[in-house]
């Protein structure tokens, strides 16, 4: 049977679900308790540095294009998390790809977690942003989903942590492979708004728990 091709801007949840994977929503969060409880105290300089954040971008973020959004509020973020250890390190741009059920999916990432020190190996976290500039918008779940799809298969491993965001609004989500059924589930975490000071501790938080707790 000839290969069907697939790149990550292309894929909606619909078409994941209806062409690529037999992928079905667990709804309840409960997976998420381990993660989300994560104990880390936010001193004083992260807390002026996260409120700081939510000052300078609070009137702005909802009409941010997405180099916007990425330079002023996702990548202070991001490096002040400092997705970097001895094995791993935070990419951006990078290209991953496999073949699921017959199916090549491949593309660029917006941002991934994954050891390695010259070229990724081993992906541990996602984050897909909502891209304002594609002519036909479409919401990013599908697009995360299958880059984690292709994690899971390249790593030979059964589940991987990503997160999306639309605008101000970021959702974090588990995949996970039930081998002997060949299908896969998803959970989805309540939203999380960045511009409320506690959801972005919150957010803060369960970034350091990736970086302390899933990076091996």
């Amino acid at each position: 049977m000839e290969k069907k091709s697939y790149i990550f801007s292309e894929i909606s949840y619909k078409i994941l679900k209806k062409k690529i994977l037999n992928i079905v929503q667990v709804k309840n969060e409960n997976i998420f308790h381990e993660w989300f409880k994560f104990d880390y105290k936010i001193d004083k300089s992260n807390e002026k540095f996260l409120t700081n954040l939510i000052v300078n971008n609070k009137y702005n973020i909802d009409f941010y294009s997405e180099l916007q959004l990425q330079l002023y509020f996702i990548n202070p973020l991001l490096h002040k998390i400092y997705f970097y250890g001895e094995n791993y390190r935070e990419w951006f741009q990078e290209e991953i790809s496999a073949v699921i059920n017959n199916n090549k999916i491949k593309g660029v990432l917006d941002f991934m977690v994954a050891s390695g020190i010259d070229e990724p190996e081993k992906p541990y976290f996602f984050i897909q942003e909502f891209k304002k500039s594609a002519p036909i918008p479409k919401h990013p779940r599908g697009q995360l989903l299958a880059q984690m799809a292709v994690a899971i298969e390249n790593n030979k491993t059964i589940n991987i942590r990503g997160a999306y965001n639309i605008g101000r609004f970021w959702f974090f989500i588990i995949l996970e492979k039930i081998e002997d059924l060949n299908k896969y589930q998803y959970h989805e975490s309540e939203s999380f708004d960045v511009l409320k000071i506690n959801d972005l501790k919150k957010i803060f938080k369960i970034l350091k728990a990736v970086k302390h707790k899933y990076c091996k």
